[in-house]
């Protein structure tokens, strides 16, 4: 089984995904609060993956059209 896609998908702690989102951690912490990102955590930390983001974006833009 292997599961390296799986691994390089993942965005593991928040400056991963604000270094992704070219946002601030702080941003990050708060729409993460807010249930405005697609994260989840592991061990406490904040996650989110490449795919779940770029998917969640593209349906933001697609309402706002």
């Amino acid at each position: 089984m292997d599961i390296q896609p799986q691994a390089a998908d993942l965005l593991y702690g928040v400056p991963a995904i604000s270094g992704h989102l070219r946002m601030s951690a702080k941003q990050v912490y708060h729409l993460h609060a807010q249930g405005h990102l697609p994260t989840f955590k592991i061990g406490g930390k904040v996650c989110a993956r490449r795919s779940t983001l770029a998917k969640y974006f593209a349906a933001l833009e697609r309402e706002a059209r």
